[in-house]
């Protein structure tokens, strides 16, 4: 059988005999490390020993006295050599052919962006992607956001993954250069990076100033805790809106049929911050005559936690997130004030829909209940995006998105 394999590995000056080398190389790496007590072990170490002779440029005669163990680097730009001494085997990257060498260029943590674009496990969370980044300071903070949808253990252990490439790259972890999010504690979220590449991580801060979208004619110090709480939701929510171009909004009001990008329809990003500000303006104006009126002021939690919650994503995002935890913290306040009004006298009862889309369909809007064709389990709900409520024995709908069968 003739061995066509060798034959274009041992070509010289060959950037595709490069090429499958290196993308050879790495899977037989790959393979060891996941495969360790595998009976193909040494016959793999031996075809991997192979491939790297075969990879290694023969000496030119001014070298004839290095180390034979030396590799002797060709003198002509190649776009993955840089890659070729990681410690770590990637993947070759779907939307990359030997002829494309403006990506290894561009990119000093290409090694990251094609190990992420590659991962099978975070497509389940994130749907079909692909990073769009132009700079590496952007690639890593667009990294760093879609890993805040997707379970929490997950997302650290692809953190840490993501240190260590970017450490391979020359960077280092900086936790003290970091943008901040107004919150009622201090909380990091994600670090940036210094040295070759340098970009600024993210955290919540009590210093940061709430947007002043929210503030209206009141001070910040003037709102109670939860209000507060409340103030830095709504300012999250519209920095995010300006720094994540896959955020959609899925407000009733705003639009009713369809989850709706902000980033692509401008016109709907005006309309929904400024309904989100609204009712956020009215619990404030609510919360003053609280105890006087405890309806009213459930009433107007409930219209800006909808509203909260409908700044989603496609596929929504796990409930175990970042941003899952993040929207819970409204709801625990929602139960609270609807606790209050309880033990004021009232009938009140409160439901976040979930499970089967048909076990809850009886509490849900029904014609206003948003389908999906990804993420998710089919025939379940992704996203509850307004609560369930029965207040004195008048019903109020909740609304979902939820995953189609097809």
């Amino acid at each position: 059988m003739d061995n066509h394999l060798y034959e274009l590995l041992a070509i010289d000056n060959s950037k595709i005999a490069k090429f499958v080398g290196l993308a050879l190389e790495s899977l037989l790496e790959k393979a060891q490390k996941e495969f360790p007590q595998d009976p193909g072990t040494e016959i793999c170490d031996a075809v991997l020993q192979e491939v790297r002779n075969l990879r290694q440029p023969y000496p030119a005669a001014s070298a004839t006295n290095q180390s034979q163990n030396e590799v002797i680097m060709p003198q002509e730009d190649l776009s993955l050599e840089d890659t070729q001494e990681s410690t770590s085997a990637p993947s070759i990257p779907s939307n990359l052919t030997p002829t494309d060498e403006s990506n290894t260029d561009k990119f000093k943590l290409w090694h990251l962006k094609e190990n992420f674009e590659s991962d099978p496990e975070l497509r389940r969370y994130l749907g079909d992607f692909q990073l769009t980044s132009q700079t590496d300071s952007d690639l890593w903070n667009e990294i760093q956001c879609k890993l805040l949808r997707i379970p929490k253990n997950m997302a650290s252990s692809w953190r840490k993954r993501a240190l260590e490439l970017a450490q391979e790259a020359g960077s280092k972890e900086d936790a003290s250069n970091r943008d901040q999010l107004p919150f009622k504690d201090n909380e990091d979220i994600y670090s940036g990076l210094k040295g070759s590449v340098r970009a600024k991580g993210l955290c919540l801060s009590k210093e940061a100033p709430l947007k002043p979208e929210v503030l209206l004619e009141s001070k910040s110090e003037d709102f109670s805790e939860d209000l507060y709480l409340l103030a830095s939701l709504v300012s999250i929510c519209i920095t995010f809106i300006n720094l994540e171009p896959d955020l959609h909004h899925a407000l009733e009001t705003v639009y009713k049929f369809d989850t709706i990008s902000l980033h692509s329809k401008p016109e709907q990003r005006k309309k929904y911050i400024t309904a989100l500000t609204q009712r956020f303006g009215h619990t404030l104006k609510a919360e003053k005559n609280a105890d006087e009126e405890p309806l009213s002021f459930l009433k107007a939690w409930i219209a800006v936690d909808e509203a909260i919650h409908s700044l989603v994503f496609i596929p929504p995002v796990d409930s175990d997130s970042w941003w899952g935890e993040l929207n819970k913290r409204s709801r625990r306040i929602l139960r609270k004030i609807a606790q209050k009004a309880q033990d004021q006298g009232h009938d009140v009862r409160i439901r976040e829909l979930s499970g089967l889309y048909a076990d809850i369909r009886s509490s849900s809007s029904k014609d206003y209940d948003l389908p999906l064709k990804v993420g998710g389990i089919p025939g379940e709900v992704q996203a509850c995006l307004r609560v369930y409520a029965r207040i004195n024995n008048e019903g109020f709908p909740g609304r979902v998105i939820y995953r189609l069968f097809q």
